[in-house]
Parts: structure tokens; sequence; C-alpha cells
């Protein structure tokens, strides 16, 4: 059963927020003084620091959604969350206990936590062989609509 992130509190600030590749690699210093490096792992989480202001309604249903549908925060989850990608929902689990409540403001409580991202917020393995092709993405979007439109 896939558990959402309820539709009624708000989504995670935008200030703040910061994303944070586990490192894949592994490195070995050698005696002459070079290193020899070398990708460990091919699939490696991601982490992420997020921050919610909730009222304090919102604030007693997250508490509660965290304790009983997450089980303390242990279960994965589905969470909308912005990236460079875009907008869209990650499969995500709390690292850790999630911090707060903080009075920010009369009936406002800010929340902070870390999670961990199944999967990696980057684009497809592969179109990093072709980053021109990311970079003006935008242009080729408008040259299509333009020149054919009914395409």
């Amino acid at each position: 059963m896939t558990i959402f992130y309820p539709d009624g509190l708000p989504r995670g600030l935008h200030s703040g927020r910061a994303y944070q590749l586990v490192s894949p690699l592994m490195r070995t210093q050698m005696q002459s003084g070079r290193a020899v490096q070398r990708r460990r792992y091919g699939f490696v989480p991601e982490g992420a620091q997020i921050q919610w202001l909730f009222s304090d309604l919102q604030g007693q249903a997250f508490e509660a959604w965290w304790r009983d549908q997450l089980v303390d925060g242990s279960l994965w989850f589905e969470c909308p969350l912005d990236t460079p990608m875009g907008y869209f929902n990650y499969t995500a689990r709390f690292t850790d206990v999630y911090t707060g409540p903080s009075r920010v403001g009369p009936n406002l409580w800010s929340y902070s936590a870390e999670l961990e991202l199944r999967d990696r917020a980057a684009p497809p393995e592969g179109e990093g062989n072709f980053p021109d092709d990311i970079l003006y993405s935008e242009i080729f979007d408008l040259t299509i609509n333009r020149e054919w439109p009914t395409a």
C-alpha cells in the first residue's frame, strides 16, 4: 500500500531547501601521493532538507500522520518536491525524527526534517552525453510549436 503526503498539508518551503547526493566514489591514497578513484555504486540515495510551516491543526495532522501512517517515520511515502527537474512526486522517507514544532508566529509552527529520496532527482541516464540538448531544449520547444503547430 502506497502512503502519500497528505493533500491538506502545505508543501515544503522553497527557501532553505537543499539536496545532497551520497557520494558513490571510492578513493584510495597511494604511497606515491597520487590517488586512485572509482565509482563504488551506480545507485545512491539523495538527501533532501525540507522545512514546513503549519498552523495548529496542520501541525497536529502532520504529527499524527508521521506517527500512525509512517510508523514513526520509518516507512516510505510519496512526497511532492520541486527540484531542477520540476515538481514531481518522489518516493522518500525520513532519515530521523523531524525537528519542531518551533513557534514562528501566531498560529504558525516550523518543522524541518531530512528526507532520503529513493531515486535521484536528475535527468535519465545517458542524457548527460548531450548536455546541449538539455541546455537548449526550451528553444527547441518554441521552434517546434511555432513552425509546426499542428504536428
